[in-house]
């Protein structure tokens, strides 16, 4: 099978901060301008390749997702998986990068593409990049693993990363060295990302579309072995998001919001929310993505306070 791999170009503070931080799940490989990125699909390899001096492949993942985002609501999902220290130090990279006014009340747009799997090499390990490779590319360039090049980049990868990448291709019953898509596994910042563009940045209940007031919540908790798919959560305007957790709210298998009356009762309030009792969600068009009945049915006869 013939599979996308990216080299993309980025800076060595960005990536020595992520090599220094233990565990990571996912990172945000950002561009400091929002342009889309569609070079690879979910599942395709994407690696980064550090700027002169260097010029070397130090490290990669496995690509989940891309989409423009504020650089503020990076930070808060991701944090230093953004590879910095502080929203303000991204800030700064992203000023420097935009060559952008220092005015900072600017929250930048910028573009973000998600890796999960990630790993970062030691130099004794950095590939050298293909012969093709211009000095002069300052973002990324697209391989082919039907051309040689592209091969070459797969089989450098994967022979420096057999511990974790080649355990994804043992899940999926891959033989070792083959080019193949890798299931990638969500995390709870590409779960968010995710769940907000699958619902048009509109809370899924009152069609709320101010970004910053929106979260993507689990139906069936994730601490309770709920996964990070787009068929279990929702996107719920803070406040009712946080009331869906408490139980205080819910939304029924046929995708009915309901309210409980323990507002009333505890609180002696809950006018604007009763306002909306039995009102139909708005859920995403593919059948696929739309909240699972099941977790749903969980929610309303574990969680939900009737």
């Amino acid at each position: 099978m013939a599979i996308n791999v990216v080299v993309a170009v980025t800076d060595y503070d960005w990536f020595v901060t992520l090599k220094q931080l233990p565990d990571l799940s996912e990172v945000n490989f950002w561009a400091p301008s929002p342009k889309n990125f569609r070079a690879l699909q979910p599942g395709e390899l994407f690696l980064f390749k550090l700027h002169a001096p260097y010029d070397m492949i130090v490290g990669g993942g496995i690509f989940a997702y891309a989409n423009q985002f504020p650089c503020s609501l990076a930070w808060e999902i991701f944090g230093e998986a953004n590879g910095a220290h502080s929203l303000g130090q991204m800030r700064e990279r992203i000023i420097k990068y935009r060559r952008a006014d220092t005015n900072y009340q600017n929250d930048f747009n910028i573009g973000c593409r998600i890796l999960t799997q990630t790993f970062f090499l030691d130099e004794s390990d950095w590939i050298r990049p293909p012969e093709s490779w211009a000095k002069n590319i300052v973002t990324f360039k697209t391989y082919n693993t039907n051309d040689e090049e592209g091969l070459y980049l797969w089989q450098a990868a994967h022979a420096h990363t057999s511990k974790r990448l080649s355990q994804q291709l043992a899940e999926t019953r891959v033989p070792y060295g083959e080019p193949t898509l890798v299931l990638p596994r969500l995390g709870q910042g590409a779960f968010r990302f995710v769940v907000t563009d699958t619902y048009h940045r509109r809370c899924a209940v009152t069609q709320e579309r101010t970004l910053p007031a929106l979260d993507a919540a689990h139906i069936f908790p994730y601490h309770l072995g709920g996964d990070h798919e787009v068929s279990n959560g929702l996107l719920l305007r803070r406040d009712i998001h946080s009331l869906f957790d408490a139980g205080y709210v819910t939304v029924t298998p046929s995708w009915e919001f309901e309210v409980s009356r323990a507002i009333r009762e505890e609180f002696e309030n809950g006018r604007d929310y009763y306002a909306l009792h039995g009102t139909r969600i708005r859920v995403p068009d593919r059948p696929n993505l739309r909240p699972d009945p099941s977790a749903l049915a969980w929610h309303n006869e574990n969680i939900y306070k009737g």
